[in-house]
């Protein structure tokens, strides 16, 4: 890796007082959003608890209803007081946790010792419990009840890849978890969206015993059902919510987003190069994705940028698909963490308020953002939305076709020309996205990792013919012995390619357990469909080593077999 930062506990950081004050703006708007959403789930569980009350005749129900929220209310909080002592022994016996004290967290990192002493002493806090594991892939992450009974976790690898200040705020942002009561408001907004749950369970099972009520109570419970789905993506954004909060918190007590931001860079780049020599994935990483600072499985794109990148720019390139791909904002929805572009470019907002020079010149990516074909962009978002319904955009098709031609009276239309309809619209609509989706391969591009990681219009769904040179340097799930999935390094990165075989899973387990092991270090020349999404991949087409090893896969044929059996049973259908 050729691009190194200038981490001296001197440059690129700002007086934490002074310019923050604007930042606070941000900060608010982050602090009222989670005001906001704990507003919603309350007024989600208050208005499905009138509903049941007034409603439901009946009183037998309510009384039960009320008993068992009661339950679910008293298990919660006594999750929430005794989880801390729970999660200490598993953390002892999981990933062999060491407690230590301030002392030798200063002899890592003398900055972070002053800064949780500064911090401590002014928000009148008791020093949270200091544990380190020892494990090389860095992460931090924070647990307890209540802000004087924190515990804040560290493992070594944080010490490894990062410099002093940027440890310092690491601890900074799990510090602002503490600080925000984070446990307490996760707590409550996970209770309230169990509740809800809980009420669409309850309000199915009496739907059948309330005759005159019956109908009533089913759209209690659908509407329940409603906000449950709701509630639980309300406590995804909460959780997004509270990392941005963290990460203003150790802007605000340190005065250096850069380091930050170079932080969760770097974090990313450790936890890829641990991955690469482990044989199994790490129980820490897995075990702490939700709590962590950083989503261990998101990391690939971004440390790929850094560990060849000559300037910032190409580090902050790789950000343009987390910033202004629209698959990216969908996907966002299912996660516990922002994307990370959108993480540094918060931060690279601090810093300008600070009037600090922007890590990863963020400015330049956002502009170059800003100038991409929206048309384009758009567009294939709204083909490949399509792209995914094709085949029931074509069963409807069929439907819409069989029955007009019913209520026209055709006389030889049954129920066979429905069917074989049906069939025909599938079929067709399942070849039609099999072709866009793995186009052919006869001219894939010659590239690299970085260049294809740094595409903004890249498409989890359609993908791209791709010839990737490289070693072979794992399976692809490190955990599993007879995983068929590799893990190819190039010059500039790391990628996923995906194995199918022609006999399906067995024929995947066969491959695994046979022939992955041998093909580990050699180089190859790989040719495959790339697609992007939170974790980039290839679809294996086939693999060619120096010595003449030739490995074929198969993504494509079970599609093909589908489509065309249910096109030629629909004619067969039509036909008789």
């Amino acid at each position: 890796m050729s691009y190194q930062a200038d981490n001296s506990n001197s440059q690129g950081r700002g007086t934490p007082t002074t310019g923050l004050k604007i930042a606070l703006a941000g900060g608010g708007k982050l602090l009222l959003a989670s005001t906001v959403t704990l507003s919603l789930l309350f007024g989600m569980v208050l208005a499905l608890l009138l509903a049941l009350i007034f409603i439901v005749q009946s009183p037998n129900p309510t009384v039960g209803l009320f008993i068992a929220i009661a339950l679910t209310v008293a298990f919660n909080l006594l999750s929430f007081f005794f989880s801390p002592i729970l999660m200490d022994l598993m953390q002892r016996f999981l990933y062999g946790t060491q407690w230590v004290s301030i002392t030798d967290i200063e002899s890592k990192s003398p900055e972070t010792a002053e800064l949780i002493n500064r911090i401590c002493e002014e928000q009148n806090l008791q020093r949270p419990r200091l544990g380190i594991i020892d494990d090389e892939n860095p992460t931090a992450f924070t647990y307890g009840s209540l802000p004087n009974n924190a515990r804040l976790v560290v493992t070594e690898g944080l010490f490894t890849y990062l410099d002093d200040d940027e440890v310092a705020t690491v601890y900074a942002h799990e510090m602002g978890h503490i600080v925000n009561w984070d446990f307490a408001v996760m707590t409550l907004a996970n209770t309230l969206v169990q509740i809800t749950y809980f009420i669409y369970v309850y309000a199915t099972q009496i739907q059948g015993d309330n005759d005159d009520n019956g109908g009533i109570i089913g759209n209690i419970a659908l509407a329940a059902y409603v906000f449950y789905m709701l509630g639980t993506y309300i406590l995804l954004y909460l959780s997004r919510t509270r990392e941005y909060l963290a990460d203003h918190f150790a802007t605000e007590r340190t005065g250096n987003p850069n380091a930050l931001s170079r932080a969760l860079v770097k974090i990313a780049y450790g936890i890829v190069e641990e991955g690469q020599k482990a044989q199994q994935p790490s129980r820490v990483l897995q075990g702490t994705r939700a709590l962590g600072i950083y989503d261990g499985q998101a990391a690939s794109s971004t440390a790929t940028a850094y560990r060849v990148a000559a300037e910032p720019t190409q580090v902050g390139r790789v950000f343009l698909w987390d910033l202004f791909n629209p698959w990216a904002w969908l996907m966002e929805l299912n996660s516990t963490h922002p994307l990370t572009g959108k993480r540094v470019r918060a931060l690279s907002t601090y810093a300008e308020q600070l009037g600090l020079e922007q890590e990863f010149n963020m400015g330049e990516v956002i502009n170059e953002g800003n100038n991409l074909n929206k048309k384009r962009l758009y567009g294939n978002f709204v083909g490949d939305i399509f792209l995914y319904l094709a085949p029931i955009i074509g069963v409807i098709a069929g439907l819409i076709i069989s029955v007009t031609l019913v209520a026209l009276e055709v006389p030889t239309v049954g129920v066979l020309v429905i069917v074989g309809s049906i069939l025909l619209g599938w079929g067709f609509g399942k070849l039609f996205k099999t072709m866009v989706q793995r186009p052919s391969f006869k001219n894939a591009v010659e590239t690299d990792v970085l260049t294809l990681m740094s595409n903004p219009y890249a498409s989890p769904l359609r993908g791209k013919p791709v010839k990737l040179q490289g070693e072979l340097i794992g399976r692809g799930d490190a955990g599993y012995a007879f995983g068929s999935d590799l893990k190819l390094q190039d010059s500039t990165g790391l990628m996923f390619l995906h194995y199918a075989s022609r006999f399906g899973p067995l024929g995947n387990f066969l491959f695994g357990m046979k022939r992955v092991k041998s093909l580990i270090g050699m180089s190859v020349e790989s040719i495959g469909w790339f697609y992007r999404g939170m974790i980039p991949w290839t679809d294996l087409i086939r693999l060619k080593s120096d010595n003449g090893t030739v490995v074929n896969s198969y993504h494509r044929f079970w599609s093909f077999v589908l489509s065309i059996g249910a096109i030629a049973l629909g004619i067969i259908l039509v036909i008789v």
